[in-house]
């Protein structure tokens, strides 16, 4: 029997995801083509810039940095100036929570626009990714959160789209983007000194971190190709949910007494 995510839609509910999903791409699209053609301050006009603003800067710095997360500007540069800007402590604190709240908005509006077309799709790939990050979706984003290399924007829209809680995506956010965060932001406050301990401690740290983090997000891609059915279990190819096997149903047929519906 069919799930609920595979029915058929309506011709108005088609109108309205492939509208959303319109909308989303023309959003990213504008993301896009903003960090192609806009050039970010370099860090000394920017500490200017900050100092100028006085109470006010550091809340101007976090709007900056979470509308940078909406578009493919690096945001190791913006957080290197954090380091230059704040020092190490609170600089860290302050990227730490602009990127987990641009991490957000951009989540929410994946969810809000996008989400309803990808669950509609009848593959069983999506199935099975959507099944895993689910009930490990914590673990997934903590995990892609260690890999500086990730794109973070990309990242963002990506969970949003997926079925990933929001709980889970924001906590393994906050808590995954630390260590780099905390590596990059010391290149900024100690970057006039590349002979301290503090400075090579921060390139050694993001280092470790890259290395480490790809090493295990390989097996964990190794792990899934081996055992599809440890990670999504019925929802795997060939399992009972696997969206191929299902055979179409007419508009108004019943459920199937005992059969699951989702």
């Amino acid at each position: 029997m069919q799930t609920p995510e595979f029915t058929a839609a309506t011709p108005r509910s088609r109108i309205d995801y492939r509208l959303k999903a319109a909308i989303l791409a023309v959003l990213i699209g504008g993301g896009i083509a903003l960090a192609l053609t806009t050039d970010l301050p370099d860090p000394a006009t920017l500490r200017d810039q900050v100092a100028a603003a006085g109470a006010w800067g550091m809340l101007a710095f976090v709007v900056l940095y979470a509308g940078a997360t909406l578009t493919p500007f690096p945001a190791s540069a913006l957080t290197i100036a954090s380091g230059l800007l704040f020092g190490l402590a609170a600089g860290a604190a302050v990227v730490v929570f602009a990127a987990t709240l641009g991490a957000w908005v951009a989540f929410l509006l994946a969810r809000s626009l996008g989400r309803d077309g990808v669950s509609r799709l009848r593959w069983a790939r999506i199935a099975t990714i959507d099944a895993m990050l689910e009930r490990r979706g914590l673990i997934s984003v903590l995990l892609v959160r260690l890999v500086p290399l990730f794109p973070f924007m990309a990242v963002n829209y990506a969970a949003g789209l997926s079925a990933v809680r929001q709980r889970d995506y924001l906590l393994g956010t906050a808590v995954g983007i630390v260590p780099a965060t905390v590596g990059y932001t010391a290149l900024g406050a100690y970057g006039t000194s590349p002979l301290s301990w503090p400075f090579a401690a921060a390139v050694l740290a993001i280092t470790v971190i890259t290395l480490g983090a790809g090493y295990a997000a390989r097996r964990l891609k190794n792990r899934s190709n081996d055992d599809p059915q440890e990670l999504s279990g019925d929802a795997a190819a060939g399992g009972p949910l696997d969206v191929r096997q299902l055979p179409p149903q007419s508009p108004g047929t019943a459920a199937e007494p005992g059969r699951d519906a989702g």
